[in-house]
């Protein structure tokens, strides 16, 4: 006799198995189908609402073409829907036609980020006037912690940042001309006051997050921001990550590893006029 466990399972792989496919008893039942259909269009839905940048872009039609595709291939191990569709944008990049539109899984990826940030448990973010009070000395070897709502991305290939920010926004305008700066972009997604908020990253700036993500001190994460650009305004980069709420704490490392450590030049020079 098939147990309740055995019976589930089947009964939830044959639901998410394309029609035709499904050889059980199950799929033999006449109503079967109006079950199979409900979750899938269920599935599509969610995808839809989670990424609207690229159902903006593609249009509905094709966005729920290519979704139903995505459900058959990649049916929800989550009951929690909200989190459902992590690897879409990696479907939309192997998918054939999609290729005309090379910055779509890009889009998909920010989609996927606001969603990422929006859910993100809750906690304050870093003050600025914390490390503003710390000596240079101490400044050096302190490490700045992302906040947890932190989503950023960098993108060589495409302003794929210009792309997604424009389809995000619903008040933008579907028939006006607008063609963006085709120049490599950053992305950073916060959720400082209960909103997620974004904006456009330098690859300095882009280079400081991700060092101060492995736990990098501050030295060295400035160090990192003028190896991606050598120009860089490091005081700028710091105000801008602050200002959009990008960390939510900092500790003072004793790690002997980091003793020594002392500022790039070009801020010392900064710090010191």
């Amino acid at each position: 006799m098939q147990t309740l466990a055995a019976f589930q399972y089947n009964f939830a792989q044959s639901l998410t198995a394309p029609p035709g496919t499904t050889a059980n008893a199950f799929a033999a039942q006449p109503a079967f189908a109006v079950y199979r259909n409900t979750v899938t269009k269920s599935c599509i839905d969610v995808l839809q609402a989670n990424y609207p940048a690229v159902e903006r872009l593609t249009g509905e039609e094709w966005f729920r073409a290519a979704a139903a595709i995505y459900v058959h291939e990649t049916p929800p191990d989550d009951p929690v829907l909200l989190r459902y569709g992590a690897t879409f944008g990696g479907f939309l990049a192997r998918f054939e036609p999609a290729k005309g539109l090379p910055y779509l899984p890009g889009v998909a990826q920010l989609d996927r980020l606001w969603t990422e940030a929006h859910c993100a448990r809750d906690e304050a973010a870093l003050d600025a006037a914390a490390i503003a009070r710390l000596a240079p000395e101490k400044l050096a070897v302190s490490v700045l912690y992302p906040h947890p709502a932190a989503r950023w991305a960098w993108f060589a290939d495409a302003p794929v940042f210009s792309i997604w920010a424009r389809n995000r926004m619903e008040q933008s305008a579907e028939n006006e001309t607008w063609e963006p700066d085709w120049k490599p972009e950053g992305a950073l997604l916060t959720r400082k006051h209960d909103t997620v908020e974004w904006i456009n990253l330098d690859a300095s700036a882009y280079a400081f997050l991700d060092q101060c993500a492995t736990g990098g001190t501050l030295a060295q994460a400035t160090n990192s921001a003028l190896a991606a650009q050598s120009d860089a305004d490091l005081q700028t980069v710091m105000a801008t990550l602050l200002g959009a709420g990008a960390f939510s704490r900092m500790s003072i490392t004793r790690s002997r590893q980091h003793r020594g450590l002392s500022w790039p030049l070009s801020l010392r020079a900064r710090r010191a006029s």
